[in-house]
């Protein structure tokens, strides 16, 4: 989201968790050595101790291991600081999907000669600056890329008059001058852009990623090089994060030491982004290629996503489409970034389960390594055909949040936005699908669609039935029932929109719509209802590493279990549901050890799990409130719920079918199960009568034939 080191990892003898905690802390390596050999000093004092009950000898030698232990541990802790590597904050491990050992700094870039847009050739020797020179690495689809051109741009603006000259290089194979062009003029670059054909300047200066950034003094020696800030960028375990405000303004810092003739204090950091499009030679003998096997992986897999106009940043429906991203396509595979799956497979079975089989994987990693041949282009399989812009198909009605797009600022922190629609029922509606579509998908994180019913005042209800509709996310899917089931939306009912944007640096403008399918009535045989089983009364304490939360609803009537969606902010960490059965019998139904905000799942039940009456279905959600969580807002802090990110929530959304509850009738049409019913009833009342007739009749005869007077 590859070849990278580990750092190591190594987990012997950790503290006990503190009541606040739910399970031990995540302990990483020799890099927090004081907390190791603590912990190593705890067990040798203890071992001491013990030496009246296991005997001295035996003791002293278990004493003395420990101590070795630890002091190995403080070597190699020694000789990790005196690398040049960057700090552990720095480092993610390989889940992160970051480089293997760089270069560092202190080498020298050979002269080059690269063309500008406007195919002028322009060599280094006029490009670099009076003092120094910020080289940066970018690609035009690249999302990290997008989001630092502006901040390059100040950047340029602010150092310029010191001295400073700014280069951007764009090495990947897949950007046409075209499309160089057309980022130079949205993201209102005003430094030399250059094409690098076969990314030999990339190689010169040992390029990994887009956005990398090279600061070169006037001998062309590397000063410093990684990110711009600590902004954006993965946690150890592959998650996106995004600060509101870069902590460190690396590159900044890096500029103002050298401009005031000092060394630079952090001269390497890791960068996060894309990894450049280099020139590949295919291997004609890969068995795997494009056409006969990899083609059909991706429109199993991937398509849904990455085609135009849909959220993922780059389409993937062709060979020439896919070129250059194939070294990004094995990262994010091996590391199981993509696709976008977080549920633990011991538990449950999800109908949209995205995640690649083991077959899929190695297919794809052998073709990458191969050089991702094309192939025969006679195998490949006829396109997907997908309904444009619906993946729902062609909706029965759509739905607009506004008459007018709301305007998203280019900065600061929007407040949830709400929006009243009236859809026009004049009858019942029961919903089968539904989809929510972004009108503008580089700001909206999530939509949120609920319903209101008629001359009732607005409530969502934690813990009890709410009206909830559907919705968009990142990595969601659109919101649908198995057949027979459909939501009811009482005549006279508004549609609710509920909206989070995110703002990207440019103003932008949102109309965001859902659209909806409907069922016919005489097919509805179940009425599905959604529950939120929500906490709103916790306190996270500050620097909490692993913080338990707890919620709970017990099934009044017997119900089939169909889709479960946790949901928190940025400091969640794991969500779980467990069902209780009323027998004592306990189940996990879902676990999901490393919740992701950027990617919030419905996980859909590939057999609808029936559950009965009594039943409780527990959810246990835990927080990392700690400065480890890289995303975490202010890890100071005493965080409570609240609606926007800074704040926390505590919800395990559920969407039931009550078993007991049967369909309403719509417009006066019965549903399938009560028309059965009654020509049942129908059936047995005329036989009833039939067999009346037939017993009673010819008696009533017999008492109405005169009988013969006595004599």
């Amino acid at each position: 989201m590859n070849t990278s080191n580990k750092q190591l990892e190594i987990a012997v003898l950790p503290d006990v968790p503190t009541t606040e905690t739910a399970a031990n802390p995540s302990w990483s390596g020799c890099p927090n050595s004081y907390r190791w050999h603590k912990v190593v000093w705890r067990r040798t004092v203890a071992v001491s101790q013990g030496r009246r009950r296991f005997g001295t000898r035996a003791a002293n030698n278990a004493a003395w291991l420990m101590l070795l232990a630890m002091l190995a541990c403080g070597g190699l802790h020694a000789a990790l600081a005196a690398e040049p590597a960057p700090q552990a904050a720095d480092s993610p491990s390989r889940a992160a999907g970051l480089e293997t050992r760089m270069k560092g700094v202190g080498y020298t870039i050979e002269p080059f000669v690269l063309r500008d847009l406007h195919g002028t050739e322009r060599p280094s020797s006029e490009l670099i600056g009076k003092r120094f020179s910020v080289v940066a690495f970018l690609g035009t689809e690249c999302p990290l890329a997008k989001l630092y051109a502006p901040r390059l741009v100040e950047l340029h603006r602010q150092f310029a008059s010191q001295g400073v000259t700014f280069i951007a290089v764009n090495s990947n194979r897949q950007d046409s001058m075209a499309e160089l062009q057309h980022f130079a003029r949205r993201y209102k670059i005003d430094f030399p852009l250059l094409k690098d054909p076969g990314n030999r300047v990339a190689d010169l200066f040992d390029a990994r990623r887009t956005p990398e950034v090279f600061v070169l003094d006037q001998n062309l020696t590397v000063r410093y090089r990684g990110r711009i800030d600590d902004q954006y960028g993965f946690d150890t375990n592959g998650r996106a994060f995004a600060r509101d405000t870069p902590q460190r303004r690396d590159l900044a810092v890096a500029l103002e030491e050298l401009l005031a003739g000092q060394a630079v204090s952090v001269p390497e950091t890791l960068p996060a982004g894309c990894l450049i499009g280099r020139t590949r030679k295919p291997n004609p003998d890969s068995p795997v290629t494009w056409s006969n096997q990899i083609s059909r992986v991706f429109q199993r897999r991937c398509q849904t996503c990455h085609r135009p106009g849909e959220i993922a940043p780059f389409s993937l429906l062709t060979y020439d489409e896919v070129q250059g991203w194939e070294a990004m396509i094995r990262e994010v595979v091996e590391l199981g970034r993509m696709p976008p799956w977080h549920a633990d497979p011991q538990y449950g079975e999800f109908s949209n389960d995205a995640r690649l089989t083991e077959e899929e994987k190695q297919q794809i990693l052998a073709w990458v390594d191969n050089g991702a041949p094309q192939g025969d282009p006679n195998q490949l399989p006829p396109p997907r055909q997908f309904v444009e812009g619906w993946r729902i198909g062609r909706p029965d009605q759509i739905v607009y949040m506004s008459e007018q797009p709301f305007e998203v600022p280019a900065e600061g922190i929007v407040d949830y936005q709400w929006f009243f629609v009236d859809p026009g029922f004049t009858e019942d509606k029961w919903v089968k699908m539904a989809e929510a579509r972004p009108g503008c998908h580089e700001v909206v994180h999530h939509v949120t669609v609920y319903f209101k019913r008629p001359d009732v005042p607005w409530d969502l209800r934690h813990n009890d039935r709410i009206n909830l509709l559907g919705g968009f996310n990142p990595g969601g899917g659109p919101w649908t029932v198995p057949p027979g089931m459909a939501v009811r939306i009482p005549a006279g009912s508004e549609i609710v929109f509920e909206m989070h944007y995110t703002p990207n640096g440019r103003v932008q403008h949102d109309r965001s719509c859902i659209g909806l399918v409907f069922a016919d009535p005489h097919e509805v045989t179940q009425e599905v209802v959604s529950v939120m089983i929500a906490n709103t009364e916790f306190a996270i304490p500050p620097h909490a590493p692993a913080h338990r939360v707890e919620a709970s609803y017990r099934l009044p009537l017997d119900a089939l279990l169909l889709v479960m969606r946790p949901h928190m902010h940025l400091r969640g960490r794991s969500f779980r549901y467990d069902a209780q059965f009323p027998d004592g019998r306990v189940e996990t139904l879902l676990d999901v050890p490393y919740y992701d905000f950027n990617w919030q799942n419905n996980y859909i039940l590939k057999k609808p799990r029936r559950l009965p009456a009594g039943t409780t279905i527990h959810c246990v959600a835990t927080f990392d409130n700690s400065a480890d969580n890289l995303a975490n807002p202010d890890p100071d802090a005493t965080v409570r719920w609240g609606d926007q990110t800074w704040d926390e929530m505590m919800i395990g959304i559920v969407a039931l079918a009550p078993l007991e509850r049967v369909a309403a009738t719509v417009a006066g049409a019965p549903s399938p199960d009560r028309g059965r019913l009654a020509r049942f009833l129908l059936l047995i009342g005329t036989v009833g009568i039939v067999a009346a007739a037939i017993l009673v009749l010819p008696g009533l005869r017999r008492r109405r034939t005169p009988t013969a007077p006595s004599r």
